[in-house]
């Protein structure tokens, strides 16, 4: 059976109709709404057809039909086509993520999410940058009393990570420059996963006479560095589900709420590759998540992936219109990081 132009203009609008209203769709509806200029018995054995082949859901509740995965699957590659979005939109985006740079890079990615969260009305899903795989730009030491050391570490992505040393004894001003002159020229522009032990060994060879204080500073900066937590995953409007009659019923309701509860099982579903991507359905592999939809995309400093940002909802959310916001919102989180990025090199 061959998937004519037909099919497909009826199939474009069936997927249309269901995502603006999430009523199973009949020919007759068809028919009526859609100037397709055939009739509703023609659209009728069209439709049957198009079942058949797998595009539609027959609903035993109903006579409509609703779209399969499959049928989802090819309206995003074949048919969508992607809005312009209007000035308004564009401006509120590129302001509200202006504003958010004079901060660290979470509250960038934080703004960002909480925006896409309310243009698209659904659940946002942010995978933040990790501080392990952030470059090290600056690590400060400062004496805080007689028996503590204030370590500053600040990443190339603005995370700065605070951890307090206790040592038995006071540490002078000079040693503590010569330490600290030490750390940057050996760590700045390593990841913290590149910090292995042949890096701390060449600190080591350069602190003799001072074995003291290396013993008593460095294996605490090691460990404080090596238990930097790996992405953190943050969610804005959980509530959203609830504005979509699908999740009336109370079963899919707490399904979907306990998959968002599982935050490392979350940030798989989020695509790791640069370009946006959307998977459908059953190809969301996670229990709760076969259901759904998941449209994310990739934020990167300097040409390397941080992290992701993605939009999930049941399998009828608006395609087009949330790839024509995600791209724009990614394209201000990239050129406002690597702005920033710039300017600090």
């Amino acid at each position: 059976m061959e998937m004519d132009e037909r099919k497909i203009k009826i199939l474009q609008a069936i997927i249309n109709d269901y995502i603006n209203t999430a009523e199973p769709v009949g020919s007759r509806t068809i028919a009526k709404k859609y100037n397709l200029g055939v009739s509703s018995a023609t659209i009728r054995n069209e439709m049957a057809d198009l079942e058949e082949m797998g595009y539609l859901e027959h609903l035993h509740t109903s006579s409509g039909r609703k779209p399969s995965d499959k049928g989802y699957r090819l309206y995003v590659d074949k048919l969508m086509q992607v809005p312009t979005l209007s000035l308004e939109e564009e401006l509120l985006i590129k302001s509200q993520i202006l504003n958010a740079a004079l901060y660290e890079i979470d509250k960038v990615i934080k703004q960002a999410t909480q925006l896409l969260s309310e243009l698209t009305k659904l659940t946002c899903i942010v995978k933040a940058p990790s501080a392990k795989k952030s470059f090290i730009k600056s690590i400060q030491l400062i004496n805080v009393d007689s028996t503590s050391i204030l370590a500053v570490i600040i990443t190339d992505t603005n995370l700065i990570k605070n951890t307090i040393i206790r040592v038995r004894k006071p540490v002078s001003t000079d040693i503590l420059l010569k330490l600290n002159n030490l750390l940057n020229a050996k760590l700045k522009n390593l990841t913290i996963e590149q910090i292995n032990l042949s890096v701390i060994n060449s600190i080591k060879n350069d602190l003799i006479n001072h074995e003291e204080i290396f013993d008593a500073i460095i294996p605490a900066l090691y460990d404080s560095l090596n238990s930097a937590e790996t992405s953190e995953v943050y969610l804005e409007g959980t509530t959203n589900i609830f504005n979509y009659p699908e999740y009336n019923d109370i079963e899919k309701a707490r399904e979907f709420l306990y998959l968002l509860n599982n935050k490392e099982n979350l940030q798989r579903l989020l695509n790791t590759n640069n370009s946006i991507s959307i998977s459908i359905g059953e190809e969301n592999y996670l229990e709760g998540a076969k259901d759904c939809s998941v449209v994310s995309g990739v934020y990167s400093l300097g040409g390397r992936p941080l992290g992701a940002i993605g939009v999930i909802g049941p399998t009828r959310i608006p395609y087009s219109k949330i790839v024509s916001l995600l791209t724009k919102i990614m394209k201000e989180i990239n050129d406002t990081l690597n702005q920033t990025y710039l300017e600090n090199k």
